[in-house]
């Protein structure tokens, strides 16, 4: 497992490269979803098989502060994709911060980390789905040069859906 220590705004978190399954992993994956259902109603249905996220196709990163998980995140590569999404493209998932964590700056690292690890794997852009009813995400998303771009994948027709886009 590959290890990054990183001083954050108010606290320490060590980033390390699991696998999707990872114990850790799943406690914050679930975490997430049950997040989506409280604002949505649902969990986010979007295909995800965890060999996606194995290097070199992808990552997984759980990051660690006072020795528990606090945040996770992970992209895939989309090498053969449909509009509009284009080759090269890396697709962030389940970037989370557990409530206890939150307000130490814990989300911008985790993606600043996922933006340095796909463009290290070749990736030339970052693509992401999330919701209007995840004003927390949009703003941070928005802050680091996401624009948005057209929706994709199963909630291409969702009025709420939003698809964002950096190039790396």
């Amino acid at each position: 497992m590959a290890a990054l220590e990183l001083n954050v705004f108010t606290g320490t978190v060590e980033f390390r490269t699991v696998p999707f399954d990872h114990p850790d992993a799943v406690k914050l994956i679930d975490a997430v979803q049950q997040e989506y259902v409280t604002r949505y109603g649902d969990p986010d249905i979007t295909p995800v098989d965890p060999v996606e996220f194995a290097p070199p196709g992808g990552i997984f990163l759980v990051g660690y502060a006072e020795g528990t998980p606090a945040v996770c995140g992970g992209w895939r590569a989309h090498d053969d994709p449909e509009p509009p999404l284009a080759p090269g493209d890396a697709e962030m998932k389940r970037l989370y911060v557990v409530p206890a964590m939150r307000g130490r700056g814990f989300a911008r690292r985790m993606l600043a980390e996922l933006e340095r690890s796909a463009r290290e794997a070749g990736r030339t852009r970052m693509v992401l789905e999330t919701g209007e009813k995840q004003p927390e995400a949009i703003a941070l998303y928005r802050s680091s040069g996401y624009e948005t771009m057209p929706k994709f994948g199963v909630y291409a027709n969702e009025p709420l859906s939003l698809c964002l886009a950096k190039t790396l």
